[in-house]
């Protein structure tokens, strides 16, 4: 990705859902349980919307009961951004995709003791899911692997 350069705000804006638009661009959250990840149990990756920046795999995934989709960990750590959050009279952390630099959500210091105690809770929005029988052909093959150790 070292040769990424990021759309235009006029290519987003074709290429992006407007909810896409708006959480990624402006920052903004969709609504808990009326997102198309939250639930999500098939096994895969899940990537950056808009440069396809590797962010989750589907083992990192669990049921917080949060209504957005939640991980204990990033699959690639550097493709990360954290951000102090200080909006609505509250301090969180934001994600932020390295390369896109879309927001993607917060991580809170809630989640799975068991697992490292780290709940990133994402929007839908902001992430592509690709299915482990399409890693291949979408050129994410390297991660191949993941699904055939476990």
């Amino acid at each position: 990705m070292k040769d990424y350069k990021k759309p235009t705000d006029e290519e987003l804006r074709l290429k992006l859902t407007p909810m896409q638009y708006e959480v990624t661009q402006n920052d903004s959250t969709e609504p808990p349980h009326r997102n198309e990840y939250w639930d999500n149990k098939e096994a895969g990756l899940y990537v950056d919307i808009v440069s396809g920046e590797p962010l989750f795999s589907s083992f990192e995934k669990f049921d917080s009961s949060c209504g957005w989709a939640s991980f204990y960990k990033p699959l690639e750590a550097e493709n990360f951004v954290e951000k102090v959050d200080s909006k609505f009279g509250m301090r969180r952390t934001e994600v932020r995709s390295k390369n896109a630099d879309s927001h993607l959500g917060h991580v809170f210091n809630d989640g799975p003791s068991e697992l490292g105690g780290m709940r990133y809770c994402m929007n839908s929005a902001s992430m592509r899911f690709i299915p482990v029988e399409k890693l291949e052909e979408e050129g994410y093959g390297k991660y191949l692997s993941l699904f055939e150790e476990k």
